[in-house]
């Protein structure tokens, strides 16, 4: 459920003649963030069958104090697949939203909680160098599960006060 915002009433609408949009770029913009943060999470859980960026995580993953126990336990490539299968279940999960909003909540909380261990890579990896502004696109995404954690626990509030 995408709330409106108050400015797009009628007085709005007859003082600007593009706030009649809003609902509809509301709308799409919700759609559009959702998706693309499910594919992103598709593709980038996907990739982590390859060698290439089990080499290029491991750094991160083992001077991690949240996740280094993943590489202990499962090696470079193995810990890169089990964080893949992580990804591809959390995308999974988000885009149940239309169905089960509670379950694509817990997806949300799921990429949220992911993303802020990324961000965390920033201080915990010696030398990080280049790879820092690969790493800050987690903040934009880190906000994209949030939201769309609070939108499908909307749906699921709304849905339940239907019922009653």
């Amino acid at each position: 459920m995408v709330s409106q915002p108050r400015s797009v009433g009628r007085e709005a609408s007859d003082t600007m003649p593009l706030a009649r949009f809003a609902p509809a770029l509301l709308r799409v913009g919700a759609f559009v963030l959702r998706y693309s943060l499910v594919l992103f999470l598709l593709v980038f859980g996907a990739l982590k069958w390859t060698p290439k960026e089990a080499h290029d995580i491991e750094a991160w993953v083992i001077h991690s104090p949240f996740i280094s126990w993943v590489h202990t336990l499962f090696g470079t490539q193995g810990g890169s697949e089990f964080i893949g299968g992580i990804e591809l279940t959390i995308a999974a999960l988000i885009a149940t939203r239309r169905w089960w909003p509670a379950v694509s909540a817990a997806g949300s909380m799921g990429a949220a909680l992911m993303f802020l261990t990324t961000l965390s890579f920033l201080f915990t990896t010696p030398d990080v160098g280049d790879e820092a502004g690969f790493l800050m696109k987690d903040l934009t995404l880190f906000g994209a599960a949030l939201w769309t954690a609070g939108d499908a626990l909307a749906a699921l509030t709304a849905r339940d006060e239907d019922q009653r």
